[in-house]
């Protein structure tokens, strides 16, 4: 089910621009008769016309839009359906090479608020790659930072910095910026995944850098080893290699596997039934993957987190600044985010626009859910706004 939000223009007081009144400049101001606009007078008119010839807008006829009185998001929230893109996909994947001039057979959600650009929300990226039996992704580094997460499927390494990371259903792999990167599908069936990254953000801060690296990977860096060397160095709980400490902007473990994550989220229900304090709320655990060397995120600008709703549990409506994108791993449920509501599955894919609030609610069984609950995994961009403090959230009890 799906309930579409209205689009339909705002009903605040009309302000005073949208009429272009000279063509040499892009500044168009009209006055407009209205209680909390000026008196509308020859002379005012003749002012607005100075201030579009010298580039110039007044902030009493903007205020409304750049001042709101809580985030306005541009985005709005949408769904897609995992069955359709891994089809898509898969046609893609017989079409479209890998190699340079594709570099990466990704394919990016575009939100539909957004003007077509490929972007899901206005600071995240998220895109289903795909890659065919025997193929290599060529090797490329770039200052956004990503992460690969694997809703199904098994073997295809990726390649950081020469080390190959194996990547299973449920494993989450994150990548801070400026690393160099390669993947290869070792396996004899194609493979697909979620990418995440801070794309559109560094795009619209004009931060952004990418650089080429090698056509082809060696054949050191083509074996399918079973843990990679920075899972040996930092895959153990609470232990840090004393020959690597000091905090780093991005976390030096490349893979978190989900055998962690689940026993994790396994361990907050059943502490909740035994009557203690582990859960985010009544049948919702939560975990947050962390930068073993200094706690943070694990990503300077994405949050990351995996959540466990019980069967027959509704969350309660949550509002944060920022948005999210959200995977259904596993289970089947109903989202309401805002003005609209989906039933969901496994693959499944929803954007949370920023102050937009989201409820789910978890009809998992045991017949579509190896943990009988709806799982999701999460990313975010609240780091961003935890450093320019203006994170906020709000629930309603």
């Amino acid at each position: 089910m799906t309930t579409q939000v209205n689009t339909s223009a705002s009903s605040e007081t009309p302000r005073a621009r949208a009429v272009q009144t000279d063509p040499d400049t892009p500044v168009s101001i009209k006055a407009v008769d209205a209680p909390d606009q000026p008196t509308v007078t020859p002379e005012l008119e003749d002012l607005y016309r100075g201030f579009e010839k010298e580039l110039l807008v007044p902030l009493w006829t903007e205020i409304g839009d750049l001042m709101p009185p809580h985030p306005r998001s541009k985005a709005q929230p949408h769904r897609w359906e995992w069955a359709t893109l891994l089809e898509l996909a898969g046609r893609a994947g017989d079409l479209v090479p890998v190699g340079r001039g594709g570099e990466r057979r990704a394919i990016a959600l575009a939100n539909p608020s957004l003007g077509g650009k490929p972007y899901a929300s206005p600071t995240l990226w998220a895109a289903i790659q795909y890659l065919m039996p025997g193929e290599d992704a060529p090797e490329h580094r770039h200052t956004q930072n990503a992460f690969r997460f694997v809703v199904e499927g098994e073997g295809v390494w990726t390649v950081v910095g020469q080390d190959p990371v194996p990547m299973s259903r449920g494993d989450f792999l994150p990548q801070a910026g400026w690393n160099w990167h390669a993947h290869h599908n070792a396996a004899d069936r194609p493979m697909a995944w979620i990418d995440g990254l801070d794309i559109p953000f560094q795009y619209e801060i004009e931060g952004q850098f990418f650089e080429f690296g090698r056509d082809v990977i060696s054949d050191a860096e083509r074996i399918t080893p079973e843990r990679s060397r920075s899972q040996r160095l930092w895959g153990h709980p609470g232990i840090a290699p004393v020959s690597q400490l000091g905090s780093t902007q991005g976390s030096p473990l490349l893979c978190y596997r989900w055998e962690h994550t689940d026993r994790a989220l396994t361990d907050q229900l059943e502490l909740e039934a035994e009557g203690h304090g582990a859960t985010l709320e009544r049948g919702h655990a939560a975990i947050r993957f962390t930068n073993p060397t200094n706690g943070l995120d694990v990503l300077p600008t994405i949050r990351t987190e995996f959540h466990r709703v019980a069967a027959g549990v509704e969350t309660a409506p949550r509002r944060e600044t920022g948005s999210s994108v959200y995977q259904v791993f596993d289970g089947s449920g109903t989202v309401t985010v805002g003005d609209f509501t989906w039933s969901v599955t496994r693959g499944d894919l929803f954007v949370v626009p920023s102050w937009q609030p989201l409820s789910i609610r978890s009809e998992a069984s045991a017949s579509d859910s190896d943990s009988g609950a709806l799982d999701l995994f999460r990313f975010s961009d609240a780091p961003i706004f935890e450093k320019l403090n203006l994170a906020r959230s709000s629930v309603d009890a």
